[in-house]
C-alpha cells in the first residue's frame, strides 16, 4: 500500500513539473513577443499591480478572440448559471414538484430526443475523421509543432458543438425527474453530466488541443450506441427483447476510457509536439471516470450477480433441509 502511495505521488510530481515547465516556456514566449506592449503599459516587476496586469495579459494570450465571440464563451457566468440551475432542479426542485403528481408520459419526446442524439453523435464522428484528420494526430503532430490554421479552426468548431451537446444532454436527468425515476439520478449520473459541461467549456476556452478530436470521436461513437439503446427502450415494452445488451454499454464505456488513456500515454511517451497541459487535463478526467464507472459496473452487475447466486444456493440448501 505504501509503495502504491509513493508511486502515485511520484507520477503526480512528474506531471506537475512537466506542466510547470510548459507554462514557463509559454510565459517566456509571451514575454518575447509582447515585450514592446508590456513596456508601453509601464509593466514593472517590482509592483503588485503590474504583476496582476501581467498575469491577466498572460491568460488573455491563450484565448482565441474568435472562440470568445461564440455563444456562452465570453464569460463563465452563463455556463455556471446553467449548471447551478440544473443541479437545483434535478436534486431539489424537480423531485419536490413531482412528489404529489403522476409521472409525465414523455414517450414521443424521448423517441425524438434519442433519435436526435444518435444522428448528432454520428455527425460528430464524421467531423472527427473528415479529410483523414484523425490520422494527423498520430503522424505529423508528433514531428512538428507548427500550427495548422485549418486544423485549429476545425478543432475549435467541433469543440464548441461538443460543448453545446453537453448542455442538451442535461435533459437526460430532467427527463428522469419528470418521469419520477429519481433512483436513476445517481451521483455518477449527475457528476458525469455536470463535470463534462464544465470541463468542455474550460477546454475550448483556454486549452483547445488536437487531442480532443480523437477523444471526441470515441465519446461520440459510444453515444451513438448508448442513445440507440435509449431510443429502442423508448419505443415501448414490445421492444424490450432487443435490449439484452444493456450491461455491455457500461463495458463499452470502460473500454473507451482505456483506449483514451492508451492514446494519451502514447502521446506522452512519443514526446509528441502537442500541449502537455491538455494531455494531462484529459488524463486526470478520464482516470476519475474510469474509477467511477468501474465502481458502478461492479455494484450493478458483479456484486448483484454474486448476491443472486448466494440467494439461489441458500434456497437450494433450505429445500434440502425441509
Amino acid at each position: 500500500m505504501a509503495f502504491s502511495k509513493f508511486f502515485v505521488v511520484d507520477i503526480f510530481k512528474g506531471r506537475m513539473s512537466s506542466l510547470v515547465s510548459e507554462v514557463i516556456e509559454n510565459y517566456s514566449d509571451f514575454l518575447e513577443t509582447n515585450k514592446e506592449v508590456l513596456f508601453l503599459i509601464g509593466l514593472s516587476s517590482n509592483t503588485t499591480i503590474s504583476l496582476a496586469l501581467y498575469t491577466h495579459d498572460f491568460f488573455l494570450y491563450f484565448i482565441d478572440p474568435i472562440v470568445d465571440s461564440w455563444m456562452f464563451m465570453k464569460s463563465p457566468l452563463p455556463v455556471i448559471t446553467i449548471l447551478v440551475s440544473y443541479l437545483y432542479f434535478v436534486l431539489k426542485l424537480g423531485p419536490h414538484l413531482m412528489s404529489n403528481r403522476p409521472a409525465f408520459d414523455l414517450k414521443n419526446i424521448l423517441i425524438f430526443y434519442n433519435g436526435y442524439q444518435v444522428l448528432f453523435s454520428l455527425w460528430m464522428c464524421g467531423q472527427a475523421v473528415h479529410f483523414n484528420k484523425a490520422v494527423h494526430l498520430f503522424g505529423q503532430s508528433c514531428k512538428t509543432a507548427a500550427p495548422n490554421s485549418e486544423l485549429t479552426e476545425m478543432v475549435s468548431t467541433c469543440a464548441w458543438w461538443y460543448f453545446f451537446s453537453k448542455i442538451i444532454e442535461l435533459l437526460d436527468t430532467v427527463f428522469f425527474v419528470l418521469r419520477k425515476k429519481q433512483s436513476q439520478v445517481t451521483f455518477l449520473h449527475v457528476y458525469h453530466h455536470g463535470i463534462m459541461l464544465l470541463f468542455s467549456w474550460v477546454y475550448l476556452k483556454f486549452i483547445p488541443g488536437e487531442q480532443g478530436l480523437f477523444i471526441g470521436f470515441l465519446n461520440s461513437f459510444v453515444h451513438v450506441v448508448m442513445y440507440s439503446y435509449y431510443l429502442i427502450a423508448a419505443l415501448g415494452p414490445k421492444y424490450q427483447k432487443y435490449l439484452w445488451w444493456k450491461k455491455y454499454m457500461t463495458w463499452l464505456q470502460l473500454t473507451q476510457f482505456c483506449i483514451m488513456l492508451l492514446y494519451l500515454f502514447f502521446i506522452i511517451m512519443m514526446d509528441c509536439k502537442l500541449s502537455k497541459s491538455v494531455t494531462f487535463f484529459f488524463v486526470a478526467n478520464i482516470v476519475v471516470f474510469l474509477f467511477l464507472f468501474s465502481d458502478f459496473y461492479r455494484k450493478a452487475y458483479i456484486n448483484k450477480k454474486a448476491t443472486a447466486m448466494s440467494i439461489k444456493v441458500d434456497s437450494v440448501e433450505s429445500k434440502k433441509l425441509a
